[in-house]
């Protein structure tokens, strides 16, 4: 394929993920909305109120980026592992398999497509965030930087999911036993400095915090960890997610019996 018909066939991947999740937007992108709300009445304002301050900041702000990731993540994996298994249940990814599309192309279009849906919900969450607290983003290139790629790390966590899926409960299995309890231990909620030495060292064995982290730095100005290792961390793991799960789709896994 020629430069013009690969963008073509990436462009139109795209186009058919983002339309996927926008005609049922409902389903994608209220539920989130109406969830984050929650946390910021229950956790921001009732709880919040009785914290007070952390690391100088309000209560309310500080859980902001946190929840802003927590949306990002959650939405961005599970439009990649839900609409690529469809795929694979229909059948109708094989017929992109014999196409001359190269695998990178079917890989980066499904990747681009759950990055769109986590990143428009993290700025659904981010609008509903200000009737609760005034933000100033303290560093805009690191918040974009972040968001842009923890979308994208866990938009290829979905598609590889999806490849190692056997049946629907299957892409349940890993939002419900990994990446909820990780979320929820990743700093969202607390400082880890808050934490006894012990749980501060087995905390930082968490991805997640990291990441949140690195994002709260970018908005607040405030991290518990190196803002510099958390990026390298972050960028190392998109390459390394990437690479296996070109590998996998090359050797065909889950895809051919």
């Amino acid at each position: 394929m020629n430069p013009r018909q690969i963008l073509v066939s990436l462009w139109t991947l795209v186009v058919k993920e983002v339309r996927r999740f926008t005609r049922i937007w409902p389903q994608t992108l209220l539920p989130p909305s109406i969830t984050m709300t929650m946390y910021f009445i229950i956790f921001g304002n009732l709880i919040g109120s009785r914290i007070g301050e952390m690391d100088g900041i309000s209560y309310m702000a500080y859980i902001v980026p946190g929840l802003i990731m927590m949306a990002v993540i959650t939405n961005s994996y599970s439009n990649v592992a839900s609409s690529f298994f469809s795929n694979k249940f229909q059948r109708s990814v094989e017929e992109m398999m014999v196409s001359p599309m190269p695998n990178w192309v079917i890989l980066a279009g499904f990747v681009l497509g759950g990055m769109a849906r986590g990143l428009g919900v993290g700025l659904i969450v981010t609008g509903v965030s200000f009737f609760f607290t005034e933000m100033t983003i303290h560093h805009p290139l690191v918040t974009l930087g972040v968001v842009t790629m923890t979308a994208a790390l866990f938009a290829i966590g979905g598609f590889i999911n999806a490849l190692l899926a056997n049946k629907f409960d299957d892409i349940s299995i890993v939002p419900i036993f990994v990446l909820t309890p990780l979320t929820y231990l990743g700093g969202v909620f607390y400082s880890i400095n808050m934490l006894p030495e012990f749980w501060q060292g087995v905390s930082m064995a968490n991805p997640i915090l990291y990441m949140v982290n690195a994002f709260r730095y970018g908005i607040l100005g405030v991290s518990d960890i190196p803002v510099g290792g958390a990026l390298l961390a972050i960028a190392a793991f998109i390459v390394v997610f990437f690479v296996m799960a070109l590998w996998m789709l090359k050797r065909g896994k889950g895809i051919r019996s």
